[in-house]
Order: C-alpha cells, then structure tokens, then sequence
C-alpha cells in the first residue's frame, strides 16, 4: 500500500512541476529583449491554456497536500 501511495504521490509531483514550469510568467524577460510576439496563439486561446494549466496546477497541489497526509497516517 506505501509502495503504490509513494509511487502516485511521485506522479502527482511530476505532474505538478510539468504544469508550473508551462505557465508563462506576468513578466517580459527574455522574450521582451529578444522581440519574440507574446501572442503567438490568439489571446482568448492563450487565457484558456493558462488558465487550465494553472486549474492544474491548483488541482495537482491539492492532491499532492491530500497524499502527503494519508502518507503520513499510513506509514
């Protein structure tokens, strides 16, 4: 049963720092200096893709938080 929890909770970490690493940042950074367009997808399409990552990143951590107290009780 830890063996199976421990391997879930590594996917879920997994999952959660694949998500957190997609988001774009609020700041220009590299791409501002180098004149890369921001909206390389169109803006409604950009919004939705950023706001499912971030749905899943909220989602992930919760489920992360969640596992690591049944971890916790378990073990």
């Amino acid at each position: 049963m830890v063996t199976f929890l421990s391997i879930v909770l590594i996917i879920i970490a997994l999952f959660m720092i694949v998500t957190v690493l997609l988001q774009s940042s609020d700041e220009g950074g590299i791409s501002a200096i180098s004149g890369q367009a921001s909206n390389y997808m169109g803006k409604s399409k950009a919004k939705s893709f950023e706001a499912k990552l971030a749905l899943g990143t909220k989602i992930a951590a919760g489920l992360f938080v969640a596992l690591s107290l049944v971890m916790l009780l378990v073990h």
